[in-house]
């Protein structure tokens, strides 16, 4: 059995940063140099992403699902900067941010996301913020500074209601080139604060899947549901991992920078008991064992949905309780006294021959209160449910996260 070598960390979702490098030559390939607290707050990030991947993946009912760790994490980063006492506490544990300071922090992801966005002209990788609250309500001018300096918020007050709605989620849908369409319903009268990320990704593989190999193949379901789906199928050289749960595939978008992990469990094993398998510790232990590339044959499902989470409930699990009830103290943002309402978090990928699109959108809602060399060839067919995610290769941030246990393909 090949001694396996992992599958990146995910997605995702955090990452960094530090100073952007770039060779001497223009057209070389940039790279992303981490300092110490960049290299901690990436760390963190997949810590926290993969923690709350897990949670979802147990309170869901959903086969299909995705997260964007990057995108929870830095709309949960803006809104830590009005907290204070026991509630910014509570979101450093949640956050598993202990240890670094609001500079670092602000400093970091600053740096992370400009590094992120100009790293590969092959692929599109845009991340947007907003702060969007009632007209004439307080909110210190402190707060929204470092929001627009740092995180390069858009600020806008509106007169709460339908039109307000209206307008968030036509951001929603621009910030997403249209794959995200809606984040929110509506607004209670409480409502004053909406503070919104998004992120949106578009990347051809290096090498794309040949359309003509598509080929109807047997997929094998959790629950032992045998269908016949559409399947892509090249070969290529890559880095490749294996061990007694799973084998895993790089395939890498545009330059190599970007890359989609495949993690397929073996013969008598799950993607749920992959799943329940993620900690920081064995990701980078996985991540560090992938072999240098070599040939392999992939065959895969094309994949495409979308998802929706609620994310309240698994925050207070996480340590951030406080932030949800009346004691919250997001004084930093306002002499009002607000609390979080709502942290909605939605998500849709589209994975076929050609690449990835891929976007997420966090929204937090603030009310106030009332008062070694393998064979010639490796065959790595994906006939059943598995584990995915979308990673940056020098820092390592997991981008986005997910598991797919019934791949659909809509046109």
């Amino acid at each position: 059995m090949h001694k396996i070598n992992i599958f990146l960390p995910f997605l995702f979702f955090l990452m960094l940063f530090g100073c952007m490098a770039n060779d001497d030559q223009g057209d070389e390939q940039k790279n992303i140099k981490l300092d110490n607290k960049s290299a901690q707050l990436i760390e963190a990030d997949n810590a926290f992403g993969l923690d709350l991947f897990q949670r979802i993946r147990a309170t869901s009912n959903e086969e299909n699902l995705m997260i964007s760790p990057l995108s929870v994490s830095l709309a949960l980063a803006m809104a830590y900067n009005g907290a204070d006492n026991t509630t910014k506490t509570e979101m450093e544990t949640a956050m598993k941010l202990n240890g670094l300071t609001v500079d670092q922090i602000n400093n970091s992801y600053e740096m992370l996301v400009d590094a992120l966005q100009s790293l590969d002209e092959e692929v599109v990788f845009e991340i947007a913020n907003a702060i969007y609250y009632q007209e004439g309500f307080p909110i210190h001018q402190s707060f929204l500074d470092i929001n627009q300096s740092v995180y390069k918020a858009e600020v806008e007050s509106l007169q709460f209601g339908p039109a307000a709605v209206d307008i968030i989620n036509a951001w929603v849908a621009d910030k997403t080139h249209d794959k995200i369409k809606t984040i929110i319903q509506d607004l209670s009268p409480q409502a004053r604060m909406v503070l919104l990320n998004a992120i949106y990704f578009y990347g051809t593989w290096t090498k794309e899947f040949d359309e003509d190999g598509t080929k109807m193949n047997r997929f094998t379901k959790n629950d032992g549901t045998i269908t016949e789906i559409p399947m892509m199928s090249k070969t290529d050289e890559l880095e490749y991992t294996a061990n007694e749960l799973f084998s895993a595939v790089k395939l890498p978008y545009g330059n190599g920078q970007y890359q989609m992990v495949v993690m397929r469990p073996e013969d008598g094993y799950t993607s749920t008991d992959l799943v329940k398998e993620l900690s920081m510790e064995k990701w980078t232990e996985w991540s560090s064992q992938f072999s240098e590339p070599q040939k392999v044959q992939v065959t895969m499902p094309r994949f495409k949905f979308g998802f929706k989470s609620q994310l309240n409930n698994i925050l207070e699990q996480m340590g951030m309780e406080q932030a949800f009830t009346s004691n919250a103290d997001f004084s930093k943002i306002s002499d009002e006294k607000l609390y979080i309402s709502e942290v909605i978090h939605k998500t849709y990928i589209d994975v076929n021959e050609t690449g990835t699109e891929a976007a997420a959108v966090t929204a937090i809602v603030f009310e106030v209160t009332s008062a070694g060399p393998g064979p010639e060839k490796i065959y790595f067919t994906v006939d059943k449910p598995f584990v995915f995610a979308i990673t940056e290769e020098d820092t390592g941030a997991i981008l986005f996260i997910g598991e797919v246990q019934n791949p659909e393909y809509e046109e």
